[in-house]
């Protein structure tokens, strides 16, 4: 009997949590439409939905919407109070942070600017932890509830420690991160892991599965989605495409190796070959039609493209997704990533049009950090209901 009670426990637990996947993939569906698309009896859904609806997570909108063939239903949708995520981003030059509810709509947000290279990491964690606070409470009024915190940081991360073992660009390494924010922080991620979730969850690619996920700042990232799901490796640190050298003769890397693509494509390198001090600066000067910006970014794009035919070919991607603060700059870069990728990847199926830009742009990161934190709501409803009650 204690079996079949347990058993009985884990399929309700499964089955609550198929009713809110499928209402974050696609909102206003009735009760008959979701049993149809998760292969439960429409009894069983109106029992689950009954008890989500009653724990505040689902909420209900009237009739469905005309076009629907027989009896109309009730649309749902999930809640737009009760649970929701704060994300926090660590930027080079600047801090964020921000409230999504379940929906992965962004409630809140605040945003600092602030040179963090070489500052001191207390001193980085604690105005960090300020915004956190300030979201938080914003959230409160919004009748919000956090359910926890993920913070974004530019490096190598160790995620069971909460700890930033090497972050070369704000010349961190073993900073506890969780440890100094306190009960503010739930999870450490690495920013090019949390921008790829984002585009799985939020990016509307039409359910993508498999893609590369580029992004920028001061360095380059990238982060891989497989079958749905991030690609760790080994030790968690997949994804450094900055560190793949591209033209192993060409300058020193802050890694210490020779013709990293950061060398030829990071943002520092951009700017100084398009003679322009900052991001917005150079973009305003490509749509301009500078001719010194526009050959840059073509540069910038080429290596890029090198570095990416290698991921390509290895791992037989659908698309690679460009994210970050390089998704401002698409219209100049990615004509040189695409051309060399026509040229090096053996698929010959392969298409320009399978590199995309990110709907999400500079926001990918901290809506990722934000999500990932409700997102445990989603997939265990019955454990917030019970630690609710």
């Amino acid at each position: 009997m204690v079996k079949r009670t347990g058993a009985q426990s884990e399929l309700r637990h499964r089955n609550l949590s198929l009713v809110m996947r499928a209402l974050a993939t696609e909102d206003d569906l009735t009760r008959a439409t979701i049993a149809a698309e998760v292969g439960l009896t429409r009894a069983t859904v109106s029992t689950l939905v009954d008890e989500l609806l009653a724990a505040g997570l689902l909420e209900e909108r009237g009739a469905r919407r005309p076009g629907t063939v027989g009896r109309p239903g009730t649309a749902l949708a999930l809640a737009g109070t009760g649970p929701a995520g704060i994300g926090a981003e660590i930027g080079i030059d600047h801090l964020a942070a921000c409230v999504v509810d379940l929906r992965g709509e962004v409630r809140c947000r605040t945003e600092s600017p602030a040179a963090n290279r070489g500052r001191p990491a207390a001193s980085v964690l604690a105005e960090l932890a300020e915004l956190i606070a300030q979201v938080a409470k914003e959230a409160g009024a919004l009748d919000l509830r956090p359910v926890g915190t993920t913070v974004a940081v530019p490096g190598l991360v160790s995620r069971d420690r909460g700890t930033v073992l090497r972050a070369p660009n704000l010349g961190w390494e073993d900073v506890a991160v969780a440890t100094a924010l306190g009960p503010h922080a739930t999870v450490v991620e690495n920013e090019a892991n949390l921008g790829a979730l984002a585009e799985l969850w939020l990016g509307d690619h039409h359910r993508l599965a498999d893609f590369v996920h580029v992004s920028a700042e001061i360095g380059i990232g990238a982060a891989l989605i497989v079958e749905g799901r991030l690609f760790r490796g080994a030790r968690g640190f997949a994804g450094e495409l900055g560190h793949v050298p591209v033209h192993p003769e060409g300058p020193l890397c802050s890694c210490g190796a020779h013709g990293c693509l950061e060398t030829f494509a990071g943002e520092e390198a951009l700017l100084r070959s398009a003679g322009a001090g900052t991001p917005r600066e150079l973009r305003r000067a490509a749509a301009g039609g500078d001719p010194v910006a526009i050959r840059a970014l073509e540069d910038a794009g080429a290596a890029l493209g090198i570095a990416l035919s290698g991921a390509v070919n290895l791992l037989d991607p659908q698309a690679v997704v460009v994210g970050g603060p390089l998704a401002d700059l698409a219209p100049w870069l990615l004509p040189g990533v695409r051309r060399e990728l026509a040229d090096r990847v053996t698929d010959r199926q392969w298409r320009p049009e399978d590199v995309v830009t990110s709907r999400l742009g500079r926001d990918g990161v901290l809506r990722g950090a934000a999500y990932s934190a409700v997102r445990a709501v989603l997939d265990d409803p019955a454990a917030w209901i019970h630690t609710a009650d």
